[in-house]
Parts: structure tokens; sequence; C-alpha cells
């Protein structure tokens, strides 16, 4: 059973909201609140941000939960991909309940979820900005290397990553610790987004 709660300014769309999820399985609501200092941090699994400003969104600096956000702003969708969520999810404000619920219950077992196209202009946008791409490293990532870091941008833990690639788990943290000192950064999500910026990988 995956808690969630709704943060938003909007009572009407709080309300909307609340009517979509209170029959969806596997969904219990803990409720809705208007501010961030509301939200029961201690049971809330995912937070589901809707009709926020940016300054709100840059608030947020809690990992206790997963963050949800409904947003057409590509901006706002930047915002997650540089914050240290442990897991988030951007989909338009327009979704469906189907929609909705698929990206709580992903956003729940700690997968990034995002809408295509937001993701695909962001990602675009992300390359452009670092043009040089792999070119730009001191040295280039092995093949190896890549599978891994790719494997680990998509949620999967290095048990999982070893299984995936018929490897030991100490040699995963091998190519992790190669990784991290070729990307210059020192843990999982910065590493996601330096491949991501360089177009070494993909969600």
């Amino acid at each position: 059973m995956i808690r969630v709660t709704i943060l938003s300014p909007n009572h009407a769309l709080r309300v909307g909201l609340r009517e979509m999820l209170s029959n969806q399985s596997g969904i219990k609501m803990l409720g809705e609140v208007v501010d961030l200092e509301d939200v029961n941090l201690k049971e809330t699994e995912v937070l589901i941000l809707a009709s926020v400003s940016s300054a709100q969104l840059n608030e947020i600096q809690v990992d206790a939960f997963g963050l949800l956000l409904l947003t057409d702003d590509q901006d706002q969708a930047r915002q997650l991909l540089d914050s240290n969520m442990r897991a988030w999810g951007v989909i338009s404000a327009s979704a469906t309940s189907d929609e909705l619920v698929a990206a709580i219950r992903a956003v729940g077992e700690g997968l990034w979820v995002g809408a295509p196209g937001l993701m695909r202009g962001l990602m675009r946008s992300l390359r452009r900005a670092d043009d040089l791409g792999e070119e730009s490293l001191v040295e280039a990532l092995t093949a190896r290397e890549k599978e891994v870091l790719q494997w680990m941008a998509e949620g999967l833990a290095n048990k999982q990553i070893a299984m995936k690639l018929g490897i030991s788990e100490h040699t995963v943290k091998f190519h992790l610790s190669s990784l991290y000192a070729k990307l210059n950064v020192s843990s999982r999500t910065e590493a996601v987004k330096r491949g991501l910026g360089l177009g070494l990988i993909s969600l």
C-alpha cells in the first residue's frame, strides 16, 4: 500500500485528485495540504505536487519520500532532475487517472518517471548545454561502465546490476568506483545526472 499526500494551493485541484485516487487499489490517501510543513513526513511515501510555483518546488529538499510533480513546465521538470530526491516523477497536469496511478506506483517503488514530451525536450537541452559530450571526459567510459551506469539510471541496485550483467557484486562496485572517478562525481545521483548531460545514457 503506497501512502500518498497531495500538496496544492488549489482547493478544487486537491479535491479532484483525492477523488480520482481514493478508490484505487494499492494506494492509501493520507490527505491534502497547502504547505509542506503540514505533510506527515513519517507516513508519506509519495508526495503529489500540483499547481505549485517553481519557488515552492525549490523549497522541497526532503528526501524522506518520492515526489510526483504534475506540470507541463520544462523548467520545473529540470528542477526535479537537479534535485537530490531519491525517487521522483513528472507528468502532465492533464494526465489521465491511469497515467497518474501508474506514475505513483513507479515513484513508490523508487523509480524515476517522466512524461515523454517533457523529458525529450529536457534531454535535448541538457545535451546542448554540454555539446562536447563524452569528448569532454579526461578518460572515456568503457562499454561495461556505460552498461553499469545505464542500469543504475534505471534504478537497479548493485546486486541487481550484477545479475543483469552476469558479474559479481564486487565487480560492479569496481566499475562504479572507476566511472565515478572518470565522471568526477561522488554519488549515484550525480553519476546519472552527469551521464545524462553527456548523452552517455538515457531514461
